[in-house]
C-alpha cells in the first residue's frame, strides 16, 4: 500500500503539471455513429470558411473517400482562399490494400483528381515517420475545421463512414475550440509539412522512398522530441483539455496512459480493437486488480477484426492476427480468473455481423476521458506517431454523453466469464491453425504482433 501512494503522489503531480486548455460543454458533442460522423464531416467542410485539414493513415479511392474528395473541391471552387489541406501516411499512400489485385494506389488517385482540377489546388501530404511501413507510420487523428476538431479513430473509406451495407465501428467527437483547434493545425504546419521528409502525391513526380530515407530518419529524430505548443493553464475544477502527442516509448502520450491506469480510483473502461497490450499496461492492470479496483475491457470478436479473413476467402498470413489477439486474450483470461469471479475483471467481446470493431480509449472514474487512436499495443507504443486528446471532466459535466456512448458501445457485446468462453487454437480453420504453428515453431508469431 505503501508503494501505492508514492505512485500517487508521482501521478497526482503528472496530471497537475499538465497545461489545460477549457472547454465548453456545449461545444463538445459525441457522435454515436459512423452514418452521423460522415455527415457531420461533410456538412462541416461545406460550411468551412477559414480552414480545412483532413488527417488520417489514408485516404481511399472508393465512394466514401470520393465524397469527401468532392466536398473538398466544391468548396475550394466556392471559396478560393479557403486553405484546404490532406494530410496521409507517405507508405500506405502508395500501396494498395492487402489481398488487392489492382496497382492503382492512392497516390495514383489523387494525382489523377489535382490533373482533372487544374485550376484548383488542393495539396496532399505524405508524411514518412520511418523509412519502411512495418517500422512506424502517421497514426495521427483529428481533422481540423475552422475553430472545431473532428476527433476519430476513423480512416476515411467506404467501410469506416459506413457508405454501404458494412460499417467499421469507431468513437466520433466533435470538439469546437479554437485554441485546440489552433494547437493541432499549427503542429502540423510547422512540424510536418515544413519537413523536406513530407512529399507532395498529388503531384506526377514522387521520390522513391529510398531517395528521402535521411531526411526521415532526421524527421523522426525530431519527432520525438516534440509536443504541442499551447498557452494552456492548471485549470482542476472545471471541464478542460489536453492535446497529446507522442512517438516512442518514452512519450508523453505514452507516459499519460501509463498514469491514468495507476491512477484509478474506483473503476476503468479500455476499449481497443486488438488485444495486445503491452506488457507494462498489463502489469498496470494487475495492479490496481490487485488493489481492489475494477477493470472493464471491451474488445472486437476475431471475426469483428478488419484483419479477418472468411474462409470463403484465399487465406494469407496476415489472416492470423486475429487468432493471435484471442490467444493473448485467453491468456489474459486464464492469468486473471479469478478476478473475473470476484466481480473485478469484466471483459465484453464486440461483434455485430459482419461489421468490425475499431473503438479505442479510456474513461477512469468518470473523471477523466481519453478519446484517441493510438491501439494500445507494442506498435502504438514504440513505432508509430500517435495523439490523443484527454479530458478532464471533474463535475460530470459529460456524464450523459459518457453513459450514451458506452451503453451504445456494450449494445452488441458479450461477456466473457470463462478463458474457455473463447475458442482455442483446435477449433480454428485448418489454414490458421497451421500457419500459427508453424510461425510458433519459428518464433516469429511474438514479432507479427509487434509490427502489424
Amino acid at each position: 500500500m505503501i508503494v501505492f501512494k508514492l505512485k500517487r503522489n508521482k501521478y497526482q503531480e503528472h496530471f497537475a503539471m499538465l497545461p489545460k486548455i477549457s472547454q465548453s460543454v456545449m461545444d463538445f458533442i459525441t457522435l454515436l455513429s459512423p452514418i452521423d460522423f460522415r455527415k457531420t464531416l461533410l456538412e462541416r467542410i461545406c460550411q468551412a470558411t477559414r480552414r480545412v485539414c483532413i488527417v488520417a493513415l489514408y485516404l481511399e479511392n472508393d465512394e466514401g473517400g470520393q465524397s469527401i474528395f468532392s466536398a473538398l473541391y466544391k468548396v475550394k471552387k466556392q471559396k478560393p482562399n479557403l486553405d484546404v489541406s490532406v494530410v496521409v501516411d507517405w507508405h500506405r499512400a502508395q500501396r494498395c490494400r492487402i489481398g488487392s489485385t489492382s496497382s492503382f494506389t492512392n497516390a495514383d488517385w489523387y494525382y489523377e483528381i489535382a490533373s482533372q482540377n487544374p485550376h484548383i489546388s488542393i495539396p496532399i501530404y505524405g508524411i514518412p515517420v520511418n523509412t519502411r511501413e512495418a517500422l512506424g507510420i502517421l497514426h495521427l487523428k483529428g481533422s481540423v475545421i475552422d475553430d472545431t476538431v473532428l476527433y476519430t479513430g476513423a480512416n476515411f473509406n467506404n467501410i469506416y463512414l459506413h457508405q454501404n451495407n458494412q460499417y467499421r465501428y469507431d468513437r466520433y467527437h466533435i470538439i469546437g475550440n479554437r485554441l485546440l483547434a489552433d494547437t493541432m493545425f499549427n503542429w502540423i504546419s510547422v512540424n510536418l509539412l515544413k519537413s523536406t521528409a513530407t512529399q507532395r502525391l498529388d503531384q506526377y513526380y514522387r521520390p522513391r522512398s529510398s531517395q528521402i530515407k535521411n531526411a526521415t530518419r532526421k524527421l523522426r529524430n525530431e519527432l520525438r522530441r516534440c509536443h504541442y505548443q499551447y498557452l494552456g493553464h492548471m485549470i482542476s475544477n472545471k471541464l478542460s483539455v489536453t492535446p497529446l502527442l507522442g512517438l516512442g516509448r518514452r512519450s508523453l502520450l505514452n507516459k499519460t496512459i501509463y498514469y491514468l491506469i495507476v491512477s484509478v480510483k474506483s473503476h476503468l473502461i479500455i476499449c481497443t480493437p486488438y488485444f495486445n497490450l503491452p506488457s507494462i499496461l498489463v502489469r498496470n492492470i494487475i495492479y490496481i486488480l490487485r488493489h481492489g479496483r475494477k477493470v472493464e475491457i471491451i474488445v472486437g470478436d476475431k471475426t469483428a477484426n478488419d484483419f479477418y479473413i472468411p474462409e470463403s476467402q484465399p487465406f494469407q498470413i496476415i489472416g492470423i492476427l486475429p487468432y493471435l489477439y484471442e490467444i493473448n486474450l485467453r491468456r489474459f483470461l486464464s492469468r486473471l480468473q479469478n478476478y473475473i469471479y470476484r466481480g473485478q475483471l469484466t471483459v465484453r467481446i464486440w461483434k455485430d455481423g459482419n461489421n468490425s470493431y475499431h473503438l479505442k480509449g479510456l474513461w477512469v472514474d468518470d473523471t477523466w476521458m481519453m478519446i484517441t487512436g493510438n491501439n494500445f499495443n507494442p506498435r502504438a507504443w514504440s513505432l508509430d506517431l500517435e495523439n490523443a486528446i484527454l479530458i478532464h471532466d471533474p463535475l460530470q459535466q459529460l456524464a450523459d454523453q459518457r453513459f450514451r456512448e458506452l451503453n451504445i458501445i456494450r449494445q452488441n457485446t458479450k461477456f466473457i466469464y470463462h478463458a474457455n468462453d473463447l475458442e482455442n487454437i483446435v477449433d480454428y480453420p485448418d489454414k490458421a491453425r497451421r500457419l500459427i504453428l508453424g510461425v510458433r515453431r519459428m518464433q516469429i508469431d511474438r514479432l507479427l504482433r509487434r509490427i502489424l
